[in-house]
């Protein structure tokens, strides 16, 4: 049984696809025993970074001289990818005095995982590995932050008044402009508002502006602002200028009446009696926080993984090699391949690794009556199954014990979950989010309800993905993937939000498992965000998942 789990899972690789996010990782270690007895070890931490199998390194700590519990500086930047399974290796060395490289350094334990258990628990610590897989008394903790705190965006307003008039027949038209300075003497462009025609105290329409694009997230970073009047030839009369900072901006929040004297530099130095060229105001500022995918996440959100398995005659006898379901002692069938490539993914995030399995489209024991969602263990009070593993055994177990039939209706199985994320909306916290995986050989036969359901569910924390498995004509089925229209139910109420994806495995059939993997699971973080941001609930508090277990190894 576990040589086609294990087959499969080892095709999981590296395929470059646009990076979520980065994600900073910082290292500390305790109880570092050196070989050395008279002196405490000079610690320096190595990540590695698995690829086709292949561990690379990605960077390394500096080395603390003396430290049998080390805290490193060195702060190690990856990319995070959700969609894809990526292996990391930290390994602990005893630098010799004077070198600092590996070579002749002592390799004090080393510790495995992927970025997505770091990632889901804020904070992982787990026992150095030695020679032999040996655990000593040493630990590592690892802890992720996202490089973020850009992300959010501000709503800014701006109005003025007694502005110079640069025109002679009319009032000036004023615009506004914003500059922000950069670290290289360099200003860049963050925002110019519309001209206000002939209008000596205009007022600027609100605006919003990520705070990245403001002031690259430095809220003390200087910014230049400056006041123009129109002119249709594109020469347009500089009336004054002032700077300031996001910081002295947000004062504006707390009641304060924050305002810039607008000032133009050749008049002050020429005219005795100058004060300014007109006052600028700030009407308006609000932080429009943004949350990431890694907010929900690392404030506890789980992701609650069901799978669903077509059991339809159209899948050829089990017994048969021509079959779907065909066992192969060594070759994972298609099912096996697609569940162990999407669950690989999706068990980082869920903390019990219990996942729920059920089957459609079969006769079941004992009446051998035909259900649409019944639990592939047949325990039908607890049908979840102990990891990946446990799905792909309870898959080969039920096999012989049932009969395929018919039809092909998935509408029940998406209401079975539906009712799951149902009760977690009602919550109203971001505590857990649903993912069902439907694997099926063919064109589903209970469209019209199963539209209905969809678009019932786009209302809910709850994302469907579909696999078409064989050599099926799947194109009545892009129907449920919004990406080119919006579905609608039968009554013409359209879904809430895309949740969607439909993949044909026949498209990924010379990849690697990873590559289906990335496909379907690339729009889960946004579908993720959307849902929470658009329901206006934050992430949990961090604190309140800060994690201090520590893993066994």
């Amino acid at each position: 049984m576990s040589n086609i789990y294990e087959s499969a899972e080892a095709t999981l690789g590296f395929i470059s696809s646009p990076c979520l996010t980065k994600v900073e990782l910082r290292v500390a270690c305790r109880g570092i025993s050196d070989r050395d007895a008279l002196s405490k070890p000079d610690p320096c931490v190595v990540l590695k970074m698995q690829s086709h199998g292949q561990w690379f390194e990605v960077d390394r700590t500096e080395v603390i001289r003396s430290s049998s519990s080390p805290m490193f500086s060195k702060i190690f930047l990856v990319d995070y990818y959700f969609e894809e399974v990526q292996r990391l290796r930290f390994e602990l060395h005893d630098i010799s005095s004077g070198n600092n490289g590996l070579r002749d350094a002592d390799f004090l334990g080393s510790m495995e995982c992927t970025l997505g258990q770091i990632v889901s628990q804020r904070k992982l610590t787990k026992a150095l590995l030695k020679q032999g897989n040996t655990a000593g008394k040493s630990s590592i903790t690892v802890t992720a932050e996202e490089l973020s705190g850009n992300d959010d965006y501000v709503e800014l307003s701006f109005s003025a008044r007694k502005l110079d008039d640069k025109d002679f027949f009319s009032k000036s038209d004023p615009f506004l402009e914003i500059f922000r300075l950069n670290d290289d003497g360099t200003e860049s462009l963050v925002h110019r508002t519309e001209t206000v025609m002939n209008n000596l105290s205009p007022v600027w329409k609100s605006f919003k502006v990520s705070l990245n694009t403001l002031c690259s997230g430095d809220h003390d970073r200087e910014l230049k602002c400056t006041v123009w009047d129109w002119d249709s030839n594109g020469k347009h009369d500089f009336i004054g200028e002032f700077q300031t900072t996001f910081k002295e901006m947000r004062a504006e929040q707390e009641g304060k009446q924050i305002q810039w004297e607008c000032i133009n530099p050749k008049y002050q130095m020429k005219k005795k009696n100058y004060r300014n060229s007109g006052v600028v105001m700030l009407n308006h500022c609000k932080i429009i926080k943004m949350y990431s995918f890694l907010d929900y996440i690392m404030g506890g959100c789980q992701i609650q993984f069901t799978v669903a398995i077509d059991f339809t005659a159209s899948n050829g006898d089990p017994r048969n090699s021509c079959s779907l379901h065909y066992i192969h002692p060594y070759q994972p069938n298609e099912y096996l391949k697609a569940l162990v490539a999407v669950g690989e993914i999706c068990q980082d995030y869920d903390s019990d690794k219990m996942f729920p399995a059920f089957g459609f489209g079969a006769l079941i024991p004992p009446d051998f009556k035909v259900s649409h969602d019944f639990a592939v263990n047949f325990d039908e009070d607890n049908p979840e199954c102990a990891g990946i593993q446990g799905v792909v055994e309870a898959y080969q177990n039920c096999l012989p014990k049932i009969q395929l039939y018919g039809p092909t209706n998935i509408a029940p199985i998406i209401q079975k979950v539906a009712s799951s994320a149902s009760e977690e909306m009602h919550t109203k916290e971001a505590m857990e989010y649903f993912i069902l995986l439907i694997l099926t050989d063919g064109v589903i036969t209970d469209m019209a309800d199963t539209r209905e359901a969809i678009v019932h569910a786009s209302h809910l924390p709850m994302s469907v993905i579909i696999v078409g498995v064989g050599n099926a004509d799947f194109t009545d089925m892009q129907i449920l993937d919004g990406d080119d229209g919006i579905l609608r139910s039968p009554k013409g109420e359209p879904v809430l939000r895309d949740i969607v994806q439909f993949v044909p495995f026949k498209d990924f059939k010379h990849a690697s498992p990873a590559a289906l993997a990335k496909s379907v699971l690339a729009e889960v973080p946004n579908q993720v965000v959307d849902y929470y941001n658009a329901k206006g609930i934050k992430p949990k508090c961090m604190s309140d998942y800060e994690s201090t277990r520590t893993f066994s190894p």
